[in-house]
């Protein structure tokens, strides 16, 4: 039946979902619907949709199904993992697809079923579920297959997740339910409370992208940006500088060292010495922020190194974690 369907792996996260095949991705695109409220019909997916957050009237609905890394809207969610399934494999296809799709670790069995259940609803034959950071592991190449300790730190868009991985399975985890999304809720922030203007969440993208870093850099960028006065509600220009923006995402970044720092602290001395020889593999959309791993490096005193390829490894584990399902099966979480 292999050589007639597709093995597909999915990263499903609260900023973007992409589709991997015998390692490779396929696809990536925004979590992101846009919805005709009265009919309640999907108008567009993805980045067509992600271009009219903020810019259509109130007959459109512009959402993101997944929040903190788990479905909050199930129907959104089977559909547009429906759209990119078909996307990917064809309408035609006679056989449908083998999914491997990721969860956050440590999410409740509801939350579990949900995921499960849209899987497959969306159109796979059979659906198998595999912790995030375990994926990212796979995804990484890392030796998680031996007595050793490896270290991965997941830095999503939903949430930030840190665990130790060993004989293929997870000894000691954490998840902390705040990722990129909370760094640009705390530029808004940051903004309001500094000059009195009101950002949106895609502005606040943008300067973080452009000239957000997790730590003071040499250069000293600035983007200017539009605002809106929060007293008479006219547009203002803003210039931001890289410095502000430091100063506005510390306390996400404290949080999120916390989790790390918990994780050690319950993992057994022999990993954690594996773990410091080692390193700590730092993957995820938000790990590209410039000076992360600089600063795991200094706050844990463990030296942390960016994945090669932080924002696809977890998909391309996902779909090598096929190829070894009988090897991973008692470390998968279970649906029921």
């Amino acid at each position: 039946m292999a050589l007639f369907s597709k093995d597909l792996g999915i990263d499903l996260g609260t900023s973007f979902i992409r589709i991997a095949e015998g390692g490779e991705t396929l696809l990536e695109e925004p979590t992101i619907v846009a919805i005709a409220v009265d009919e309640r019909m999907i108008v567009e997916v993805g980045q067509a949709a992600q271009n009219m957050y903020g810019r259509v009237s109130e007959m459109i609905e512009v959402t993101r199904p997944m929040q903190n890394g788990v479905v909050a809207y199930y129907e959104i969610t089977e559909k547009l993992l429906g759209h990119l399934i078909r996307k990917v494999s064809g309408p035609l296809r006679i056989f449908r697809p083998r999914i491997m799709i990721t969860v956050p670790y440590g999410i409740t069995s509801v939350e579990t079923r949900a995921v499960h259940e849209a899987a497959l609803g969306a159109g796979s034959r059979e659906a198998y579920l595999i912790q995030q950071p375990l994926a990212a592991a796979l995804g990484a190449d890392l030796p998680i297959g031996t007595p050793s300790g490896n270290m991965v730190v997941s830095l999503g868009g939903g949430c930030s997740q840190a665990a130790v991985i060993a004989m293929n399975s997870i000894v000691a985890a954490e998840t902390l339910r705040a990722g990129g999304k909370e760094l640009d809720e705390a530029i808004i922030a940051y903004v309001r409370k500094k000059y009195g203007l009101i950002i949106a969440q895609p502005t606040a993208e943008q300067i973080k992208l452009a000239i957000g870093a997790a730590i003071p850099q040499d250069e000293d960028k600035s983007i200017e940006v539009q605002g809106q006065d929060q007293v008479t509600g006219l547009p203002h220009p803003l210039v931001l500088t890289t410095t502000e923006v430091v100063e506005a995402v510390q306390d996400v970044l404290r949080d999120i060292v916390e989790t790390v720092r918990r994780v050690l602290e319950k993992t057994p001395p022999e990993l954690v010495s594996d773990t410091i020889d080692r390193g700590i593999a730092l993957c995820g959309g938000s790990a590209l922020l410039p000076g992360m791993e600089k600063l795991m490096t200094k706050e844990l005193g463990i030296p942390t190194y960016l994945v090669d390829a932080p924002t696809t490894c977890i998909a391309e584990g996902a779909s090598r974690a096929l190829d070894i399902l009988p090897t991973l099966q008692r470390s998968l979480p279970n649906v029921y």
